[in-house]
């Protein structure tokens, strides 16, 4: 008899286990659209207040299979990040996480304002893409935004960045 109750109270522990479960995770969802929406707006009010457009993992891939004038730049830092895993093509110029709102050579390992203008090159009008490591990282939006106060034009952020460039399974480039 005690093992027939045992019986009943596990199946009704399972049965209560699982119509709890979808609510659980229907919460979580809800949780997570809120800490989405945040970043979502936090990205765009970047975008607006940096003046630069923003390009998807796919429009990247497109981008630089059919075009050589496009420079790409990796804000993360070389030995943790770039030398590891990055676009193909891709230079390096580390940028802070907070806003730079002055140039600050501390920040950039130690290059100047007129060391990144240098790597832009002189056409203003050329295509740049500045990425970092993922869409919360800020160290592209810095970058953007230097890019435009120093008059470039066509400056894009890519977000997603080496993350998203892997998750899309595309090729990496590595330092040996």
């Amino acid at each position: 008899m005690f093992a027939n109750h045992l019986r009943i109270l596990c199946t009704l522990l399972a049965a209560l286990l699982l119509i709890s479960t979808p609510a659980l995770s229907f919460d979580n969802k809800f949780e997570k659209e809120v800490k989405d929406e945040a970043q979502a707006v936090k990205l765009l009010r970047e975008v607006q207040r940096g003046g630069y457009e923003i390009i998807t993992t796919p429009e990247l891939k497109k981008l630089l299979e059919g075009c050589d004038n496009v420079l790409v730049i990796d804000t993360m830092p070389y030995e943790d990040s770039y030398k590891k895993a990055h676009v193909p093509g891709a230079e390096q110029f580390l940028f802070p996480i907070p806003d730079m709102e002055t140039w600050d050579t501390n920040e950039t390992a130690g290059k100047s304002q007129a060391d990144f203008e240098k790597l832009l090159g002189p056409d203003k009008n050329k295509t740049i893409v500045i990425y970092c490591g993922f869409v919360k990282c800020t160290r592209s939006h810095n970058g953007a935004v230097w890019a435009r106060k120093l008059g470039y034009k066509n400056v894009y952020r890519y977000p997603g960045g080496i993350f998203a460039w892997k998750g899309a399974g595309y090729e990496i480039a590595k330092m040996d």
